[in-house]
């Protein structure tokens, strides 16, 4: 889901940078100069879950500008409630078709330009 969701974000002009867990997300934030426009999170990761990264991205005020979005399968009111509770701008829920994605980011004012971080 990770190279589907990449390949998306770079076909609009995005760069991308991936992370198989949530404290991997950590490590590759921090070991970044410029951070990414927009983080998407799937709440089911191992070691660190998304609601705990997105807490953990909340609580670095140097991170607080990075727009993060849920893009998981897990689709009950009360944890998307709870992602947006604790910083998620957006949720998409799986499956979910690339224009979903797209409309997404236009929705967060995410205007995609060649050589822009993601």
């Amino acid at each position: 889901m990770r190279r589907i969701v990449g390949r998306i974000l770079t076909e609009r002009g995005f760069e991308t940078s991936e992370a198989a867990d949530g404290q991997e997300a950590v490590a590759v934030l921090e070991s970044m100069d410029d951070l990414p426009a927009v983080a998407c999170i799937d709440w089911n990761m191992p070691v660190m879950d998304g609601l705990e990264l997105v807490t953990a991205i909340r609580a670095r005020p140097e991170w607080r500008d990075i727009t993060l979005m849920m893009v998981t399968t897990e689709s009950e009111q009360d944890r998307i409630v709870r992602a947006l509770a604790a910083g998620a701008h957006e949720y998409l829920i799986k499956p979910f078709t690339p224009d979903a994605l797209v409309e997404k980011l236009d929705l967060l004012g995410l205007v995609p330009t060649p050589g822009g971080v993601a």
